[in-house]
């Protein structure tokens, strides 16, 4: 097939429907081809990637970089961060992605991510307390968000004076103004400030909290003695948990809400959840599927020419793998765009695929299965009491979530 690429591609879509409903427009991408030459939302030309089996190869393809310096000049431009953020796991390939995974596994163990059970349930049960007088509440500002923020600060030993601010400040990072860019730049200056206070208090009085592993992950190698080749930088271990915070919250909070939004308004299948709790940790995966939060995987940068759906892409370009159009691919999901808890989403890549697979994604499974059990057992006549407008997304593409989920009980 020709290389050849038109000077101005079509842009990805009109915006506000990728908002209000990504999935119509992706499906007529998805069927239009499997790969095609776009204006992605920052004005920069990009290939948007949009049939199952494409995208879950090139997850895990190797020949596509994490790594921005792989961009071609006056490509891909992205949020700028600082050296002190900017030292993630998705920013990386290996040996640098391979090292800092490994040695991050020693401290976010299945053990301690389990000790969080009790705990996690103890919190949704708090937090239901609080709005079951009211009659009506915001399932978001009052559930599905405060419950990742407590319990991913309770992992990492965040002091709970601190958590709302750091809300505001991802919420500003996640979705930023275009009108308003000194609020991002203000966001990142915070954040970098409230890590620097952190590692030093961590240091001088350590605790049993994920932050203090990865403080002696960094300051003492390997753990066992074998000296300094094998140890997180300074940057990067403030970039790590920073990622860890930041995703911990983020994705796991859209999760939850998408999550509640679409069993409101598929009441068979909140019936039959109600029905057989047995359904639950499926229900989660085919909830992860339906209406996941992230729509498009993180952008990549081939290494070489590559050759993704049968079109040749160049090295540098950047890259676009649709989970929202892979997610409902009727060659990968019969009948895609029917939400069914009995359904296998086995395969589903909500949470990643080869190397980059969500580190935290036992955590995320946890507390969406917790919150949505808690909310069914408390409320047996939960119902959406939406504006006329229907639910408000949040301004952004490159995640899936509500602004507000009104509902009354």
């Amino acid at each position: 097939m020709s290389t050849a690429t038109p000077a101005q591609p079509p842009p990805l879509a009109d915006p506000a429907e990728l908002i209000a409903d990504p999935y119509a427009a992706y499906a007529r991408l998805r069927e239009a081809g499997p790969v095609h030459r776009i204006t992605g939302t920052d004005g920069l030309p990009a290939w948007l990637v949009t049939r199952y089996d494409d995208v879950h190869r090139a997850l895990a393809d190797p020949r596509l970089s994490l790594d921005k310096r792989r961009a071609r000049p006056g490509g891909y431009r992205g949020l700028a961060l600082p050296p002190a953020l900017d030292a993630n796991l998705l920013n990386m390939d290996p040996p640098d992605h391979t090292r800092i995974r490994r040695l991050v596994s020693r401290a976010f163990t299945p053990r301690r991510v389990e000790r969080l059970r009790e705990p996690v349930r103890r919190t949704a049960d708090a937090l239901l307390d609080a709005i079951e007088p009211l009659g009506r509440a915001d399932l978001i500002a009052s559930y599905a968000a405060p419950l990742p923020i407590i319990v991913i600060c309770d992992l990492l030993g965040v002091p709970a004076d601190d958590r709302r601010d750091f809300r505001a400040w991802t919420d500003t990072l996640i979705a930023p103004d275009p009108a308003r860019p000194e609020q991002a730049r203000d966001a990142v200056r915070s954040v970098v400030g409230f890590f620097t206070g952190l590692l030093a208090a961590k240091r001088a009085a350590p605790a049993d909290d994920l932050l203090s592993a990865l403080i002696a992950v960094r300051d003492d190698g390997d753990g066992a003695g074998g000296g300094g080749a094998d140890r997180l930088t300074e940057d990067e271990l403030m970039s790590l948990a920073f990622l860890i915070l930041f995703a911990g919250y983020e994705n796991t909070v859209h999760l939850i809400g998408n999550a509640t939004l679409a069993l409101l308004r598929h009441p068979d299948q909140l019936a039959a959840l109600r029905a057989d709790r047995a359904l639950l940790g499926p229900a989660v995966e085919e909830l992860a599927r339906w209406d996941g939060p992230v729509p498009l995987a993180i952008r990549r940068f081939p290494t070489e020419d590559v050759t993704i759906g049968g079109v040749v892409v160049p090295a540098g370009e950047t890259v676009l793998l649709s989970l929202a159009a892979a997610h409902r691919d009727p060659r990968r999901f019969p009948d895609p765009d029917r939400l069914d808890l009995g359904r296998d989403a086995t395969g589903h890549l909500a949470l990643g695929h080869g190397i980059h697979y969500c580190l935290g994604a036992p955590l995320a499974r946890m507390e969406t299965e917790i919150a949505l059990g808690a909310l069914l057992d408390r409320f047996p006549r939960l119902a959406l009491d939406l504006p006329a407008g229907g639910p408000r997304h949040r301004p952004s593409m490159r995640s899936r979530g509500l602004l507000d989920l009104p509902v009354r009980y």
